[in-house]
């Protein structure tokens, strides 16, 4: 008797050490996964706040010059500027653009690995990044030459963006420093990203035509963010400001 309830004591304990050892494991898993949505969502939220805070400055750059309220950002680093501040903006500009694409394709890769917050979270963050694809791939007379990128070029950029030795659920993109010394280093990455260096010359030289593909941006790259981060919770809503010409103009008048 005693050998058999000793028996049934340790199958017990078998049993309580299998569920407990698979509990921890799911426990363990979903942290994980926790923690690897939150550091895709944030990296997608950071490269999109970037990228629509430039594409602001140069835009709201154009109303200064136009206004001759003083120099805007193409003018004052790009025209006038030094040789250094020139470089600074056409490749920093590039670069935010390029870390945008690769979060962006991070994101369609890995898209089921991270569950952004149920699948109709995930159907409009999908259909908001290509929203913003397609804008920046259009072409027209009225959008003009400037950080037109065709799709299929996008995803070239956004793929040479994230290292090859990554893995779903911990992909990353290349820094600043390394954008730029593969454009010194590497002729055939600074040819995909050749198009995005030469949108900055062209945001100078052509600023009526390009405006128009800029302020669609970054409305959508707006809408995006606010997608991500709904409570305003990394990026208070305050600082999510849509371009809007009539009101730079206002507010440059009654400074």
């Amino acid at each position: 008797m005693v050998a058999v309830v000793a028996a049934v004591i340790a199958v017990l304990g078998a049993i309580f050490t299998a569920v407990s050892g698979y509990w921890w494991q799911v426990r363990l898993r979903s942290a994980e996964r926790l923690d690897y949505m939150g550091r895709y969502r944030d990296s997608l939220l950071w490269a999109a706040f970037d990228l629509q805070g430039r594409l602001w400055n140069i835009l709201y750059g154009y109303e200064v010059d136009r206004a001759g309220s003083g120099r805007g950002f193409v003018r004052a680093f790009l025209l006038e500027g030094s040789k250094q501040q020139a470089v600074y903006a056409r490749y920093s500009t590039a670069y935010l653009f390029a870390e945008y694409l690769g979060w962006a394709d991070i994101f369609r890769r890995d898209i089921q690995f991270l569950d952004v917050g149920g699948s109709d979270r995930n159907l409009r963050v999908m259909l908001a990044l290509s929203h913003i694809s397609r804008t920046l791939g259009f072409g027209s007379h009225t959008s003009g030459r400037a950080f037109r990128v065709l799709r299929v070029n996008q995803r070239a950029i956004g793929e040479l963006m994230i290292p090859a030795e990554s893995k779903p659920g911990e992909r990353w993109c290349i820094g600043y420093a390394e954008f730029c010394r593969r454009i010194s280093e590497d002729g055939e990455f600074r040819g995909w990203v050749e198009e995005l260096i030469g949108g900055v010359d062209l945001a100078a030289s052509e600023p009526v035509e390009a405006s128009d593909r800029m302020i669609e941006l970054q409305h959508q790259l707006i809408s995006l963010i606010d997608l991500l981060d709904p409570q305003g919770i990394r990026f208070p809503v305050a600082e999510r400001s849509r371009f809007v010409r009539d009101e730079v103009v206002r507010q440059l008048g009654d400074d």
